[in-house]
């Protein structure tokens, strides 16, 4: 029980209580009220004794709960896992933790003292003008602040978060800080790293898509929010597939972080490089828009990326192709930017990789038209749009018809029809090639079995069509639904197909050939002459390019010896070989000259229905008759123009009738001697050299020096010299009009 009473409490309750014990004791009164008195003292005693034993405990305790908290944050401390600070009302350190110190290269002795603030500039300055602002309002308008990051530079980098609050004596004046810091470095760094992955490619450590898009949008926007002038490149590789295929991804892996490396050389200050996936690349050029020098940037990046890389001790070559998109002025969004490099960067490729092109209105014009054309091919199929014509394959030895190419051909409903060179490449891209190769080797082989026997089916085969699918199954069942023998279903291929598929498709070629079927190498000697290929694939044939065919005939042409190695190769290796597209009779003299097995071209007939095919066998028994020119002449042009033709420091008036790129019919001057020489004046910027080679009353026919290019001659100021032939097609009047095979031409030369 807990003793609490005052003294006179205590005498009220002792004085009853003695009474009695005070008159069976017989004392006297005296007595009485002295002991009383002792009795009171005593326990007033006893009670001041308690109470000062009381504090004496309580005064313990609170020393121990001070020296374990001090205990505790001295720990804290030590551990690096906190530290503490305190200035006085000016801002002069009175404490801080000496780790804190000693981490940073400094001892307590030159830390104190000084300013917070200016030990924090002087060890280091921060990044977040944000923060360096919140940090210094707090300390001046003496307000209390929490987890503000500072970045200090000692021997290494380190992140401090500070905290603190202002100190108030008891009559509400300010005495200055106290406060805490952790040391966020370990956390900073987990962050950067993370950081790392997110906005920066692993490979390579370029700039990825989503920070590339990040820039872009930067970039576009400038520092003020006002919209800024900004250049997009799109860059793809040329040909890294292949050495992803032959060399394998660890060497592709390489590869890229080499072109990486040249990229950002050639960029250097004026953007940066990004690396969106696979070989695909992007540069922003932040207020870069001078076509000029964005063209001799490109031609820069095209020609570094081009050099020869050294991969896993192998020689390596591969290209770029790069779309621009500039904007200029006006709101826009990365992503429409994109859209433009990106439509820019597929025109780049359908010029025929390892070049440039700027974005224009028109190509969005066309992606729009190609997407179209795109829905409607998917449907093409269904709806019976598609067919195939047929051009004959003549033995040249014998004139007879030994098979015929297929060809596929789209009649849209509302465009009509639509060149293969169209919508060939679409269906690719789009993934429709398979169904629509699947359609025309099925078709092929259906109508072959209608015809006699003997007669054999050529059908082009894309590399896509290699990747899609087992053409090995689809070939073996047209077979067996139509009854054929394997033998009549020629296959061709390009030589671009070594590229696209490498040893796979090597693997496909000799299942095929152990089906019986026959295989053709197409378009021999116009792709990349994979010399070596001809010995693992076993082709029946080899069919030269009509680029070689063409103008071989031609006086100074290289063609004709072109052809006659393709020949000989065959020969040596046991294959046939087909001359494509003769069109003229020296032409044809030519390739049976030369040896060839077998010609396809105008001259035997154009591609044809299976109906006109049907017919055309059924005559002369079966063999094909020679119809076209004798000799192959260049494109003409009819005009009518007056032009000044210089001979002997005389300059006479000519009227242009017709012209080629070769030579030209003029009238008005009589009997001109062949051989004759002029300068005629073509416009007041340009005199071409000419010869004549024929006269007829006041007619002559002229032949230049040198070539001249038809696609302006709408607009005379822009004629331009050219080498080269510009070669006719289907037969029609193109020769070297006005000169000797003009003549010869007019004389009903066919």
């Amino acid at each position: 029980m807990k003793f609490r009473a005052r003294p006179w409490t205590l005498l009220a309750y002792c004085v009853p209580s003695l009474v009695p014990l005070a008159v069976s004791l017989r004392l006297n009164v005296a007595t009485l009220i002295e002991i009383v008195l002792i009795a009171m003292a005593t326990a007033f005693v006893l009670l001041i004794q308690r109470r000062i034993d009381r504090r004496g405990f309580e005064q313990d305790k609170r020393s121990d709960e001070v020296l374990r908290a001090a205990a505790l944050l001295g720990d804290y401390e030590r551990d690096g896992r906190g530290w503490f600070w305190e200035t006085d009302r000016h801002g002069i350190l009175r404490y801080i933790t000496p780790q804190v110190a000693q981490r940073i290269g400094l001892g307590s002795d030159e830390v104190l003292g000084k300013q917070f603030t200016s030990l924090i500039a002087q060890i280091g300055k921060r990044d977040d003008e944000r923060e360096e602002r919140s940090l210094g309002f707090h300390l001046s308008s003496r307000t209390a602040f929490s987890d503000i990051s500072i970045k200090v530079a000692a021997d290494e980098e380190r992140w401090w978060s500070v905290s603190g609050h202002p100190v108030i004596d008891e009559f509400g004046n300010f005495q200055g800080y106290r406060g805490s810091g952790t040391d966020l470095t370990d956390m900073r760094e987990t962050q950067n790293a993370f950081q790392q992955l997110a906005r920066y490619d692993t490979l390579t450590g370029l700039a990825n898509r989503l920070e590339i898009n990040r820039l872009l949008e930067q970039s576009l926007k400038g520092h003020m929010g006002k919209i800024e002038p900004c250049t997009l490149f799109l860059l793809d590789l040329d040909r890294f597939k292949q050495v992803n295929d032959t060399l394998g991804h660890p060497a592709g892996d390489a590869l890229l972080e080499q072109v990486a490396e040249r990229l950002q050389r050639v960029i250097d200050e004026h953007g940066t490089v990004g690396r969106i996936g696979g070989d695909e690349f992007q540069i922003v050029l932040p207020k870069l828009t001078g076509i000029a020098d964005l063209e001799k940037l490109a031609a820069r990046i095209i020609d570094a990326v081009s050099l020869p890389y050294i991969v896993e001790g192998s020689q390596v070559r591969i290209g770029a192709s790069i779309g621009i998109a500039v904007h200029e002025r006006g709101e826009t969004k990365p992503s429409a930017l994109v859209r433009n490099a990106d439509l820019a960067l597929y025109c780049a490729k359908d010029a025929g990789r390892g070049t440039f092109r700027f974005y224009e209105q028109a190509m969005h014009e066309q992606a729009s038209e190609r997407r179209t054309l795109e829905e409607d091919l998917r449907d093409a199929l269904g709806r019976g749009e598609l067919s195939l014509v047929y051009q004959p394959v003549v033995d040249v030895a014998t004139e007879k018809i030994a098979g015929f190419e297929v060809l596929t051909r789209w009649d849209h409903p509302t465009r009509g029809r639509i060149s293969p060179d169209i919508f060939i490449p679409i269906a690719e891209e789009a993934n429709l090639i398979a169904r629509i190769g699947e359609w025309t080797i099925r078709s092929a082989c259906a109508q072959i079995a209608a015809w006699p026997e003997g007669l054999r089916v050529a059908v082009n085969v894309s590399p896509t069509q290699f990747a899609a699918g087992d053409i090995t199954a689809v070939v073996l069942n047209a077979i067996a639904q139509t009854g054929i023998a394997p033998a009549q279903l020629e296959l061709e291929v390009t030589e671009s197909v070594f590229l696209d598929g490498g040893n796979d498709n090597i693997d496909i070629f000799n299942r095929l050939k152990s089906t019986g079927v026959r295989l053709a190498l197409d378009d021999f000697g116009t792709g990349y002459s994979a010399l070596g290929y001809l010995k693992k694939v076993p082709f029946d044939k080899i069919k030269i390019d009509q680029s070689f065919v063409r103008g071989a005939a031609q006086k100074g042409s290289m063609n004709g010896a072109i052809i006659a190695s393709i020949v000989s190769l065959a020969e040596a290796l046991g294959m046939d070989t087909t001359a494509e597209g003769a069109e003229t009779h020296d032409e044809l003299a030519l390739i049976r000259q030369l040896g060839c097995s077998h010609v396809q071209g105008y001259i035997y007939g154009k591609p044809m229905d299976a109906a006109a095919a049907t017919t055309l066998l059924g005559e002369r028994g079966g063999h094909a008759s020679a119809e076209g020119f004798q000799a192959n002449r260049p494109l003409r042009r009819r005009i009518f123009r007056r032009i000044g033709v210089h001979n002997d420091g005389f300059c006479y008036e000519g009227l242009v009738r017709n012209i080629s790129s070769t030579g030209a019919m003029i009238d008005g001057l009589w009997d001109v001697p062949a051989g004759t020489r002029f300068r005629l004046e073509l416009d007041n910027r340009l005199l071409v050299g000419a010869t004549a080679r024929w006269s007829q009353e006041n007619q002559m026919g002229v032949e230049f020096d040198e070539p001249i290019a038809l696609d302006a001659l709408g607009d005379a100021s822009k004629f331009k010299v050219q080498t080269g032939w510009r070669d006719g097609r289907n037969g029609d009047a193109g020769g070297m009009a006005g000169a000797s095979a003009d003549s010869g031409a007019r004389r009903g030369s066919a």
